[in-house]
């Protein structure tokens, strides 16, 4: 047989370019109206041909009535009639050369929403609008309107403030009363009480025929802090759950052998321990189980982190997530859904999002402390001026314009704007930053953990001895990898063409699942695959062997090519005093090569993903801050477990969640600078701390004074958040 074309990588300028992070940020949506969403996983397509292909397969399909691809998330969303079933669009997807798997469409869209920050911003704008209105009316109050006139203008700014602090502050009100519930102070409780006692200490004011209100003081606290807060969700609101990413990688039907011999399309939730399930070639394995029939060559990177693909025949175990490659399989259910491995895998990750979770930031250290001082401090002036005035109405003044000159609006605003104005300048070298404290722990780090394949390097076979080859050898073996959909074939089919060298007219193609592909060639029988299959012995490293006639075999080796910039990160990693590791799944030969390669003097082989947790448990154990930099599904769980994670772009859907940043440059020389840049932005943090400090050292005693009007208090605490922000802009 002869093989489907192919996108050619080489060919494809489209895929040296990183990828936007608006495609990070959330899966496409398809919008047809009465369709059923398809999701399917594209975990080969590379560039903007690969797109261009899909779509219009999969628009040419009858019943479909939409299709996009999102290149970064390698997946397409589709909307199609009921007649349309996934797999029938994932095997005609495959059978054009993109290998396509289907998605549990409704375990993705629930992880997919940014309410939250929708819903902020939402908030800032009205109390935006609002503050700057109320306070052209207190300019006109503060220029000297007295009287009818002054109270006019008063009542005014309460019918816009009030509605607008119920509405706006009703984040801070809600976080306050769930830590008061609990027993516990947070930065919120002293904010929804400077807010609410402003705004009812103004309402009375106003009421009273007072001179001054607080209104504008209230509204600008409102949108200093909203401000802030929504500054700090923008930063997480690409975050999703990687245990639910984990369960949309699972496959949620499968094709059941019935007792008569025919085939059911039955979801994996059904599926009972002793069921017979049929896994075609490309297909993904939906259930953990023996082979009762078949050979082919299962593809377990995902799950391992082995570069080659393993041979898999009758009696051989297999696992959900893993991906068969050449030959159908009929396999003997041993456990499905939550019990398989890569169930447990979602599990052990959930258990370690939560364990990091636990993270306290700088800003709630600084609440915990800060809180309780603030109210101290307002009721000791309510009793000190009450004591020395007997006045309750001039005491209850002043304890409001202490809480509100003292309100943490700096502080609230010291971490998000650091944190945003280093995602700008780390978004401009390729970086993109989803956890609000990932900058603060990575600052932290005393070694980084790197995985191997897909990450350090390539995850790509290359060939390296085409040179001791004749033409004829390799017009052949063009011919036969052409043939062929296993990995190394198609690396060195690219490798061959990219040398301009045309295919040899090789006769009766046929691939032998699990062995390699054969034909005929000058009335000579020529094969290409394993060194058993064509009669040769084992070559050091991978490899993939030609045999022609009764000529001797001669081996194709490979190496995985370490990822641009891996030996200079490894490199400036080190000089900033960072211990460096490799752990991997893959072989010790493979692994040492690469330390090698890569300047690592310490390296893990064969560690299947519950003994990379447990190295990153055993290094937490001796004190030690950990970053872990990964791409597959095999490291999901070191990820979450890590201090702090980096995934690059090209990585599993499911590393990229769970992991605090994603890499969209191709290169992995920016990570010193990464690391470098968080601890700059540590510093502007605690130096922010220091203007807020500085600037409450100086406005408390006027508050306490009974000196700060509401004018003064205005003014000082904008001021202080003004400083703040130009402060954090100097990370830039």
């Amino acid at each position: 047989m002869t093989a489907e074309p192919r996108p050619s990588l080489a060919a494809c300028p489209a895929c040296a370019a990183a990828p936007a992070a608006e495609e990070l940020a959330a899966p496409e949506r398809a919008a047809a109206a009465g369709g059923a969403e398809i999701v399917l996983s594209l975990p080969e397509i590379h560039c903007a041909a690969c797109i261009t292909g899909v779509e219009k397969i999969l628009r040419a399909t009858p019943g479909v009535r939409s299709a996009r691809v999102n290149l970064t998330l390698k997946r397409a969303t589709v909307t199609a009639g009921p007649e349309v079933e996934a797999s029938a669009l994932a095997e005609r997807l495959t059978r054009a050369g993109f290998r396509a798997h289907e998605l549990d469409a409704g375990m993705i869209s629930a992880a997919g929403s940014d309410r939250a920050g929708r819903d902020l911003l939402m908030r800032l704008g009205v109390a935006g609008f609002a503050m700057m209105n109320v306070m052209l009316l207190s300019v006109a109050v503060w220029s000297g309107a007295t009287d009818a006139t002054r109270d006019l203008f008063h009542w005014i700014s309460a019918a816009i403030a009030l509605p607008t602090v119920a509405f706006s502050a009703q984040p801070f009100f809600r976080n306050a009363l769930a830590a008061l519930s609990a027993r516990r102070l947070n930065m919120d409780v002293p904010i929804s009480l400077a807010i609410l006692l402003a705004a009812g200490m103004s309402l009375y004011e106003t009421s009273q025929h007072g001179e001054h209100a607080y209104f504008d003081a209230a509204l600008s606290l409102t949108f200093f802090l909203l401000a802030g807060r929504y500054l700090d969700q923008r930063t997480r609101s690409v975050a999703r759950s990687a245990a639910q990413e984990l369960a949309a990688l699972e496959v949620p039907r499968a094709l059941r052998i019935e007792a008569d011999g025919s085939e059911r399309l039955t979801p994996v939730a059904e599926l009972n321990f002793g069921d017979l399930v049929r896994v075609p070639p490309g297909a993904r394995v939906p259930v953990d189980g023996v082979i009762e029939d078949g050979e082919s060559e299962l593809d377990r990177s995902a799950l391992t982190g082995e570069s080659l693909p393993v041979f898999a025949g009758a009696g051989a175990a297999v696992s959900a997530g893993e991906v068969n490659l050449t030959g159908p399989l009929a396999v003997r259910v041993t456990a499905a859904g939550r019990e398989t491995k890569l169930g447990r895998l979602a599990d052990l990750v959930a258990m370690a999002e939560t364990a990091r979770n636990r993270y306290t930031s700088l800003a709630d250290r600084a609440a915990a402390i800060y809180a309780p001082a603030v109210h101290l401090l307002a009721l000791a002036a309510f009793a000190g001026w009450f004591w020395a005035s007997g006045d309750a109405r001039l005491s209850l003044n002043i304890a409001v314009a202490t809480l509100i000159i003292t309100c943490p609006c700096a502080l609230g605003l010291a971490v998000p704007a650091v944190t945003t104005a280093a995602s700008g300048r780390l978004y401009r070298r390729g970086v993109l930053i989803k956890s609000a404290t990932a900058l603060e722990r990575l600052a932290e780090v005393d070694t980084v953990v790197f995985d191997k394949t897909g990450t350090l390097t390539e995850g790509r076979p290359e060939p390296v001895n085409l040179g001791d080859f004749s033409r004829r050898e390799l017009e052949i073996a063009l011919a036969l990898a052409e043939g062929s959909a296993h990995p190394l074939a198609r690396a060195l089919a690219q490798a061959i063409r990219a040398a301009r060298i045309r295919p040899a007219h090789v006769s009766g193609l046929k691939e032998r699942p699990g062995h390699g592909v054969e034909g005929v060639w000058a009335g000579q029988r020529v094969r290409l695959g394993r060194a058993a299959w064509v009669g040769a012995g084992e070559a050091n490293g991978t490899a993939t062997w030609l045999a022609i006639g009764s000529e001797t075999p001669r081996a194709f080796r490979f190496v995985d090519g370490l990822r641009e910039g891996a030996p200079e990160a490894v490199a400036g990693l080190r000089a900033q005093g960072l211990r460096v590791l490799l752990i991997s799944g893959d072989s010790r030969a493979a692994v040492e090569a690469t330390a090698q390669r890569a300047g690592i003097r310490e390296w893990h082989a064969e560690a299947m993903p519950e003994d990379k947790i447990a190295l990153l448990a055993a290094l937490a154990g001796e004190g030690r801050r950990v970053l872990m930099v990964g791409d597959g599904l095999n490291d999901t769980g070191a990820l979450a477990a890590a201090h702090v994670s980096i995934s690059p772009a090209s990585a599993l859907d499911a590393a990229r969640t769970v992991s605090d940043m994603v890499l969209t440059a191709r290169s992995l020389a920016v990570l010193p600078e990464i690391a470098a840049t968080a601890r700059a932005a540590r510093r502007r943090v605690l130096e922010n701390f220091a203007i807020a400090a500085l600037y409450n050292m100086i406005s408390i005693p006027l508050a306490l004074a009974g000196l700060a009007s509401p004018l003064a208090a205005a003014l000082a605490m904008s001021g202080s958040s003004i400083m703040v922000t130009v402060n954090a802009l100097r990370v830039r």
